[in-house]
């Protein structure tokens, strides 16, 4: 995550706040367990694979949606790694 970025997570979803701009951002389960595992370093795949075991979700759908997320959490600037994750093929 960008170091302008906090973050606070919980089982029932999470928030990010963007100190540069002041925007705050409110996080479903999903999205907050995707940017824990984002903050531990996993790659895409290892986060595919994590979110799909743990939500029971299939991982083509996972690939998708976590491409999707990560794109916007770029579009915010909240993230200064996806350039240097693992991009899905």
């Amino acid at each position: 995550m960008s170091e302008d970025v906090r973050g606070l997570h919980s089982s029932l979803g999470g928030i990010l706040l963007d100190v540069r701009h002041g925007h705050m951002f409110r996080l479903n389960p999903v999205g907050s367990r995707i940017v824990e595992l984002l903050e531990a370093g996993r790659s895409q795949s290892q986060i595919a694979i994590e979110i799909s075991k743990q939500f029971v979700v299939d991982l083509d759908t996972v690939h998708r949606d976590l491409s999707e997320f990560l794109a916007s959490l770029d579009q915010h600037h909240l993230t200064d790694v996806v350039e240097s994750v693992e991009r899905l093929s």
